[in-house]
């Protein structure tokens, strides 16, 4: 019942920036907040970050400091800002949503995204 594309995945430099977007279609009314994980290869998928309806947020620790997630005026569009990128960074990232607010529990998400790449070169 809820759609989600996302896009701005790419090649990119180290020290480089990049923004992912995550546009989410369908039943939009149900969703509270919206997250974002990623899977590099041989790893298990890793939470990265989440923004709720009223625009807390809530972050993985290694992520704090480069990564900042925002939404547009509405809870169907999410952004993930990526500064001073790494080759670590190198994954598949997806975009999720749930039904509840608490952005700090990174369960219960509902509907996941196909994925955007993103690998950073050295």
């Amino acid at each position: 019942q809820v759609q989600l594309v996302e896009s701005g995945g790419g090649l990119v430099q180290a020290g480089g920036s990049l923004r992912l977007s995550c546009a989410a279609s369908g039943r939009t009314f149900s969703i509270y907040t919206m997250g974002w994980f990623r899977q590099a290869p041989g790893k298990e998928r890793e939470f990265v970050a989440a923004i709720n309806w009223g625009s807390s947020t809530y972050y993985a620790d290694s992520m704090k400091g480069r990564f900042t997630i925002s939404r547009v005026n509405a809870k169907t569009m999410v952004y993930l800002q990526m500064n001073s990128l790494k080759p670590e960074d190198t994954a598949v990232y997806y975009c999720a949503t749930k039904r509840d607010t608490v952005v700090a529990a990174i369960g219960n998400y509902d509907y996941w995204g196909q994925g955007t790449q993103v690998t950073v070169s050295s």
